[in-house]
């Protein structure tokens, strides 16, 4: 059995390049979810005006990885305290949001939420929407499996880099074998 959920946590390379690593994770692919302009350009979504977050699309075995874990890897390798934006990355396109497939994954990723929130876990309020997704649109060629293709290049070095670290640092257990 296999389950869809769209995370929306910053630059999708970012997302990408976490989620690729994560045991029971199928596959991914970068995207654009929630906007108005039918198959927009990465040059569109950039300019704010499409109403898109970049997002990553998972795919997941439920047997394998609990959305539970999903979230809490989520959470904990992105701000979801910032409005639009993570780190130097500004716009509406940046952010935080997590897109739904089942009424079953709202009511859980709301009370997750709601959780976070009243435990106060952040020190400041998530701002992370979380929504049905409405339409999505894979984001071009170029854009997939960016990291992995791109190492040394500035962004990935600097700042998708230090985030797969944290991840295979923080969440060692969830790691494909290997990583």
């Amino acid at each position: 059995m296999q389950e869809i959920i769209y995370f929306g946590g910053g630059c999708f390379w970012c997302t990408e390049a976490v989620f690729d690593r994560v045991q029971g994770v199928l596959d991914v692919e970068s995207g654009y979810a929630n906007g108005h302009v039918p198959q927009p350009s990465y040059e569109q979504v950039c300019e704010g005006t499409t109403g898109h977050a970049e997002v990553l699309k998972v795919s997941f075995d439920p047997a394998q990885i609990a959305l539970h874990t999903l979230l809490e890897i989520f959470f904990g390798t992105h701000d979801p305290t910032t409005l639009n934006r993570q780190g130097n990355d500004v716009g509406t396109q940046y952010r935080s949001g997590i897109y739904t497939t089942s009424p079953e994954q709202q009511a859980q990723v709301q009370a997750w939420v709601q959780a976070l929130n009243q435990d106060k876990v952040f020190g400041a309020p998530v701002v992370t929407e979380v929504l049905p997704l409405d339409n999505y649109w894979p984001a071009e060629g170029y854009h997939q499996d960016y990291f992995a293709r791109n190492p040394h290049q500035g962004y990935c070095a600097y700042v998708v880099g230090p985030k797969v670290h944290k991840f295979l640092h923080t969440f060692a257990a969830y790691a494909k074998k290997g990583e």
